[in-house]
Parts: C-alpha cells; sequence; structure tokens
C-alpha cells in the first residue's frame, strides 16, 4: 500500500488506471535499455509523420532501420512484453508476427546488415554509436539547408512564377519521375517552391543507379545541396507534393507535340466581313481574339447569326495550337493586356435585342504577334498595350 493511502483509496486509485505503488527502480540489462531506446525512436517517428514505419528501397535509411526493428521486436514476445508499457501507439497489435529468430541479434548492427548497409565489426550497445555511422550513409540523401547569400538573383524567377502560375501560363501537376527533375525546373516541396538552379555531373551510387549533386534554391531564401534522388524522394512522400509546369514546354504553340503533352486549345485571330460602318472604317484593325477547346471552323459555323461575331461571317487572320496551359485564364489574360483598345460596339441579335460583344479589339496584328510571342517566353504579364503608341509596353515596376 502506498504511503498515505488506505485499502479503500488504494482500490479506488487502480480501478482509475492510477499507479499507487511505490516500486523498486527496476535494474534493466544494457541489452533491454537498447531494445526500449529502439522502441522510443519508432514512437517519435510515429509522432512525427503519423504512421508506422515502413519497408522499401525508396524509404529513408533511417525509416528502414525503424521498419526492420519494429519486426524484429513484434516478433519476440520478450521485447513485446518489455516495450508494452510504452506502446502508446498500439504499434504491437499491427503486423504479422514473423518467424522466431536469435533472441540475441536485435542490436542494430544486425539490423543495418539486413538493409545491405555496412557497419564496424565490433558490438555497439549504444543506439547514438550506430545513428552515427548511418548518419554517414544517410549525408548524401537529405542535405540540410543554408541561407541563399545571392537570393536576390533568384527572388524574381519566384515572383515571375507565381504571376504565371494565376495567369494559368503555368500549372501544377502531380509529380511522377526523376526525370523531370533538371535544371530550370520548379517544383512545390513541403510547402515551398524550389528551383533547380544546378544539376551536377550524373554519377552512379552504390545501389547501381544514377543520380547527381544539385543547387537547390527554396523561396524561403534558402538553398540546399541536396542530391537528385533526395528531391524525388521529398516530393514522393509529400501528398503536396507538385512540379510546376514550363510555359515554353510542348511546345506551347506549335503543329506538334511531345510525349506528355496535353492539348488545351486553339488562340484564334478572327477578322469580321460585317458592313457595319466601324468595321468598315478600321477593318484592317478590327480583330476579334479568343480561346476555344474545338476546332476554329466548327467555333465559327453560323457566324451570321451570333452577335459575338457581329452577326457577320468573319475570316481566320491566324491560329496558335495551345499546349499544356489553363484556356480561360489565358483568355483573360489576352483581354486584360488588349482592354485600352477594346472596340465599343453595339449590335442588334436575331430579335432585335441590343448585345455588346466583348472580344472584339482595335489592334494591329503585328502587335497580337508580338503578344504570342511574349506569352511563349514567358514575359507576357509585364506588358500592357499602349493603343497611342499601337505597341506592347512593358509595365514601369
Amino acid at each position: 500500500m502506498a504511503k498515505g493511502f488506505t485499502d479503500e483509496d488504494d482500490a479506488l486509485l487502480a480501478e482509475l488506471g492510477v499507479e499507487v505503488e511505490v516500486k523498486k527502480q527496476l535494474s534493466r540489462t544494457p541489452r533491454e535499455e537498447r531494445i526500449i531506446a529502439g522502441f522510443e525512436e519508432i514512437l517519435r517517428f510515429v509522432d512525427e509523420f503519423g504512421r508506422p514505419p515502413q519497408h522499401g528501397e525508396d524509404r529513408d535509411i533511417f525509416e528502414r532501420l525503424y521498419a526492420v526493428r519494429l519486426d524484429r521486436i513484434r516478433n519476440l514476445q520478450e521485447c513485446r512484453d518489455l516495450v508494452a508499457p510504452f506502446d502508446k501507439h498500439e504499434l504491437l497489435s499491427e503486423g504479422p508476427m514473423l518467424v522466431a529468430t536469435d533472441t540475441d541479434e536485435l542490436d542494430d548492427d544486425a539490423l543495418l546488415a539486413e538493409l545491405g548497409v555496412a557497419v564496424d565489426a565490433s558490438p555497439l550497445t549504444e543506439l547514438k554509436h550506430v545513428r552515427s555511422t548511418a548518419e554517414k550513409k544517410a549525408a548524401d540523401e537529405v542535405a540540410n539547408r543554408e541561407k541563399c547569400e545571392d537570393f536576390s538573383k533568384f527572388k524574381p524567377l519566384f515572383e515571375m512564377v507565381q504571376k504565371e502560375l494565376d495567369t494559368g501560363l503555368r500549372e501544377t501537376r502531380p509529380f511522377e519521375m526523376k526525370a523531370e527533375i533538371e535544371k530550370g525546373r520548379f517544383f512545390i516541396v513541403g510547402g515551398q517552391k524550389a528551383y533547380v538552379a544546378e544539376k551536377g555531373e550524373t554519377i552512379t551510387n552504390e545501389q547501381g543507379r544514377t543520380d547527381a549533386r544539385l543547387r537547390v534554391i527554396f523561396d524561403n531564401g534558402t538553398e540546399s545541396n541536396m542530391l537528385m534522388r533526395s528531391l524525388q524522394r521529398a516530393l514522393n512522400k509529400d501528398d503536396a507534393g507538385r512540379r510546376i509546369t514550363d510555359p515554353s514546354a510542348g511546345p506551347l504553340f506549335s503543329d506538334q507535340t511531345i510525349d506528355g503533352d496535353e492539348a488545351s486549345g486553339i488562340i484564334y485571330v478572327l477578322r469580321s466581313k460585317s458592313d457595319h460602318p466601324l468595321v468598315t472604317e478600321n477593318r484592317e484593325l478590327v480583330h476579334k481574339i479568343g480561346v476555344t477547346n474545338m476546332s476554329v471552323e466548327k467555333r465559327i459555323a453560323g457566324a451570321h447569326l451570333q452577335p459575338t461575331f457581329l452577326m457577320a461571317n468573319v475570316e481566320v487572320i491566324a491560329t496558335y495550337d495551345l499546349y499544356n496551359i489553363n484556356r480561360s485564364k489565358l483568355e483573360n489574360l489576352i483581354h486584360r493586356i488588349f482592354e485600352p483598345a477594346r472596340l465599343e460596339i453595339e449590335i442588334m441579335d436575331r430579335f432585335g435585342r441590343p448585345v455588346v460583344p466583348r472580344e472584339w479589339f482595335l489592334v494591329p496584328l503585328f502587335v497580337i504577334n508580338d503578344a504570342v510571342e511574349k506569352i511563349r517566353d514567358g514575359t507576357i504579364t509585364s506588358y500592357r498595350y499602349d493603343p497611342h503608341a499601337a505597341e506592347l509596353k512593358r509595365i514601369s515596376g
């Protein structure tokens, strides 16, 4: 009975699960201490990642070590009994029971050996000693980030990419393969944009797989000298990990596509055959600019019956095939750029109701071509149309 408590108090506290008996300090062997310390490492992993450690060559070396260690603990009854009081995540009740093996082979040297990781032959009794060996192996897996001293050079790139994401010139897509990691590519990992500023020579690691050293800049002003496979693993582990498409990948405006391109539609430029006085006076300047996901021929069918085409037939002046881009965002962007030159015209539809079309502009064709080129090279968001000079001018600031 605990000092200061009656028999009745002890019984009540026991029902509540409160430890009331003052126990002598248990004396554990170094092996038992090591097993408990190893299990606590596994618990910290679950605390951080919300799941038990898993097997797999694509996993971090420590996660693989924890997964093997957990299997061994589950397999050995004396180990299960030893760590059961610490099992707050109920890890011992998960996973299949394995065939029993030597109960004396639970040290991390043995576990690392099962993973094919070389360790010193001398017996190690403390986990921290094994960790120092593993850390040497893991040094090339994940590099620490440090302050990017020349971040001012990269900051405008991140700002440009964000603008292009906002306007639809770039999109985010799930990360799929290591081949996507190239110099000049952007990714989203850990909630931050990452830019591959440099990529070193291709090397072959100890497992016979190709790899390369990268210089990766993050939009928070830090950088990391990590391996390509480290970035690949980080992107694969991150449920929100994405790659950011290249605005010129595809190409955006071409009659040919490459593997992985996704057709988005067509930018079209039309000239009206209307006999409306405002149109006839400015025939060479009045253009309709739009984006469609169907053939232009189908889009303009029955143009003379539609007020959006000024209730008249039209002539197709130019088309640009569109890949890997958001159609509606791009169309809105083009219309905002040419807003100062929007044609203010009112047309009566077939029922005599007034309609004001919004996609016609007083813009020379060469300026539209210039705009397309700036969409191609990703600089279009920095320009607006000056109707007095009849040219695209860079926005100051």
